[in-house]
C-alpha cells in the first residue's frame, strides 16, 4: 500500500474520487473527501483542490465522525 503523508498536494492523489456533503453551499465554501488504498482518507479545500490534502486512518475518521453526531464539536461552529 502506498504511503500518503498530510500536506501531500491534493493533485498528486491519482485515482481520488473526491466527493463533498450535499449540504455544501454552491459558493465553493467546502471540504472534500475522498477513500485511499487502505483505507485512509484524504481531506482538502474545494477552493483550493491542487493544494495540500490531510491525510487520516480509518479510525481517526470513525472517532471524528462519531463525535461530530454526538454533537461534540457544536459548540464550535453556529448552525442555523
Amino acid at each position: 500500500m502506498p504511503q500518503f503523508v498530510n500536506g501531500v498536494p491534493a493533485g498528486s492523489l491519482n485515482g481520488a474520487a473526491w466527493r463533498k456533503s450535499g449540504r455544501s453551499n454552491p459558493n465553493g465554501n467546502c471540504v472534500e473527501m475522498a477513500g485511499l488504498p487502505g483505507g485512509d482518507v484524504a481531506v482538502r479545500n474545494s477552493r483550493d483542490p491542487q493544494g495540500p490534502a490531510l491525510i487520516y486512518t480509518h479510525a481517526e475518521m470513525t472517532a471524528f465522525l462519531q463525535g461530530a453526531k454526538d454533537g461534540d464539536f457544536d459548540d464550535l461552529v453556529r448552525i442555523d
